[in-house]
């Protein structure tokens, strides 16, 4: 399991960004994708997530609205849409891959224990 996370940068305040995250090594149709973020000082967010099979989409309450996260299995990539940015949403975002596809997720789901199922942090700033 190899995940690739991009996309992040500096934007000001009700600016967008669409971060990437690609994963090689296996299929998305196994896992579902989804996206954390930590932000400094703060415990670690469940953002959204992605999968086959029923649930096929989680957004935290604070996603709501204003991410969209979809995926392109030929690309074998997973997407986020970040629109209406707020300061609040700086953090690192990361991917990560979940064999239970988004069965768990909430916000304070912490995600997969093994590492080999995340991909590196990509920084988000929201600042004017």
């Amino acid at each position: 399991v190899q995940l690739q996370a991009s996309g992040g940068g500096e934007v000001q305040p009700g600016g967008s960004l669409r971060l990437s995250c690609a994963a090689s090594a296996f299929s998305l149709d196994h896992y579902g994708i989804g996206w954390f973020r930590q932000a400094p000082g703060k415990e670690r967010e469940a953002i959204s997530c992605i999968a086959n099979s029923n649930p096929t989409t989680y957004y935290a309450d604070s996603a709501k609205g204003r991410f969209t996260i979809s995926s392109d299995n030929a690309d074998n990539t997973v997407y986020l849409q970040m629109s209406s940015l707020k300061p609040e949403d700086t953090a690192v975002y990361y991917c990560a891959a979940d064999l239970f596809g988004c069965t768990y997720w909430k916000r304070t789901y912490r995600g997969p224990i093994d590492s080999k199922y995340w991909g590196q942090g990509t920084q988000v700033t929201v600042s004017s």
